[in-house]
């Protein structure tokens, strides 16, 4: 079981920035795609980036483009969102997960075998 722990969310004004980390104790972790989601109230939940194993291909969703990056360090077992120019529509829970192990590309899509906890962003206008 893969254990996946979000941490980084609070609350920020817009324009701010906040960095989300996906830390994951498991030796393995390193060999997984993860995309982050953020599901907010009365929404469905929403893919917003994906980073493959190598952190070579990523994708970053038309929503969030140009403001939202995501990079891993698979020294330290973590994949992180970094996010800048936040708006309060970026206001929801954030999530990472992991599956797909040794993918070379990532694209619009990812289902994760394994979730975080989920992490709250809210964005004050």
């Amino acid at each position: 079981q893969v254990q996946l722990v979000e941490s980084g969310g609070g609350l920020v004004q817009a324009g701010g920035s906040l960095r989300l980390s996906c830390a994951s104790s498991i030796r393995t972790f390193s060999s997984y795609s993860v995309s982050w989601h953020r599901r907010a109230p009365g929404q469905e939940r929403e893919l917003i980036a994906v980073i493959n194993w190598t952190g070579g291909s990523t994708f970053i969703s038309d929503s969030v483009k140009g403001r939202f990056t995501i990079s891993r360090d698979n020294t330290k077992n973590t994949v992180y969102l970094r996010m800048n120019n936040l708006k309060p529509d970026d206001t929801a829970v954030y999530y990472c997960g992991a599956g797909y192990r040794f993918q070379t590309e990532v694209g619009a899509s990812h289902f994760p075998d394994y979730w975080g906890q989920g992490t709250q962003v809210t964005v004050s206008s």
